[in-house]
């Protein structure tokens, strides 16, 4: 269980982290309407914080469900690499030069939360079967 409480407190961090990162660019007076531009940095802000809001939460249910059922040693492993790639898809969409082009960051991030969400999904089934 004391991975999963990790795993979705980082999850946490980076959804608070995120947010607070917004919230200082609308302090700071760099927000207006919301932008439509993929380059510009306020909608990438905004992107980011937003991406991983729509994931996060999923990924520390799925996470906590499966930490407090004894999970195998790959469990353990999927939730890491769970984190590891929504760290990495925050990290590639703040970096890119415009969200309208590819970053391997992205690529990477995103592939590895489809593929392990999807793990973690069959990890608390495989715990009620």
């Amino acid at each position: 269980m004391k991975v999963a409480l990790v795993c979705t407190a980082l999850l946490g961090l980076l959804v608070f982290a995120l947010g607070l990162n917004v919230s200082m660019a609308r302090g700071a007076g760099k927000a207006g309407d919301y932008p439509t531009n993929p380059a510009d940095s306020f909608f990438k802000r905004i992107r980011a914080h937003g991406n991983t809001a729509e994931y996060a939460p999923m990924l520390a249910v799925l996470m906590l469900i499966a930490g407090e059922r004894n999970p195998a040693i790959w469990v353990l492993w999927v939730m890491g690499i769970a984190v590891a790639c929504r760290y990495l898809i925050a990290a590639g969409i703040l970096m890119s030069s415009s969200l309208d082009k590819p970053h391997p960051l992205r690529f990477i991030g995103a592939l590895g939360t489809y593929l392990s969400g999807f793990a973690l999904c069959i990890a608390v089934l495989l715990t009620v079967m």
